[in-house]
């Protein structure tokens, strides 16, 4: 199947899988059955208890050969030495993008609105994500789907920045993201809350080696 992905944006992310997850041991076992890409996704906990976590998450990844993120902790991610850091746009009003960068961080944003967008866009990330594009849900908020139209909106709007859709996406949705010009997708409840996670890392990695096989 042709896709729209260009091979110089890719270049720049670890995989066209991105894992996002609440606890380092999904770190160990998404990396152990073969996802190289994984954001750390903690919310409502002591500082202690984000750095410990944060750290246990690192020392795993360094086990699986995984390129880690860190969801919105900046300090603690220069702290650690993370390599990736994902923030909000509500994280952007606090974060120190210069110290980020002179700590060798690569980042990207979230996205929802055009506006959103622009200021995204301003600040040079290494990627920005997209979302939800089907409806779903994040700690118990639903959260309505923009759909693959305005996906491959942004997809234009990007330019070479690096594309990242998420929300709602499953094994069978995978083609259509990438054929509206996603480069990688996030997924969480499909692994996560999956009865057989490490299963569907394997599902999840046949499905991308099928839809970027050259034709």
């Amino acid at each position: 199947m042709q896709t729209l992905w260009s091979t110089n944006v890719m270049s720049s992310l670890p995989s066209r899988i991105y894992a996002v997850v609440d606890h380092p041991r999904w770190v160990e076992r998404l990396g152990g059955a073969g996802l190289r890409f994984i954001e750390l996704y903690l919310r409502d906990l002591p500082e202690e208890e984000i750095r410990a976590q944060a750290l246990l998450a690192q020392e795993l990844a360094a086990r699986f050969n995984v390129s880690l993120a860190l969801n919105r902790y900046w300090q603690t991610a220069i702290e650690l030495g993370y390599e990736w850091l994902h923030l909000g746009p509500e994280d952007l009003e606090t974060a120190d993008l210069d110290a980020i960068r002179t700590a060798g961080i690569r980042f990207g944003i979230s996205t929802h609105t055009h506006e959103e967008l622009q200021t995204a866009l301003a600040c040079k990330p290494d990627y920005v994500s997209f979302g939800p594009v089907w409806s779903t849900q994040l700690r118990g908020v639903p959260l309505t789907g923009r759909g693959l139209e305005k996906l491959a909106e942004w997809r234009g709007l990007c330019g070479n920045v690096p594309l990242v859709a998420i929300g709602g996406i499953t094994v069978p949705r995978l083609a259509e993201c990438l054929e509206a010009g996603a480069d990688t997708v996030a997924v969480m409840s499909d692994f996560i809350g999956h009865q057989d996670p490490e299963g569907q890392v394997r599902r999840w990695l046949d499905a991308v080696s099928r839809e970027t096989a050259p034709t």
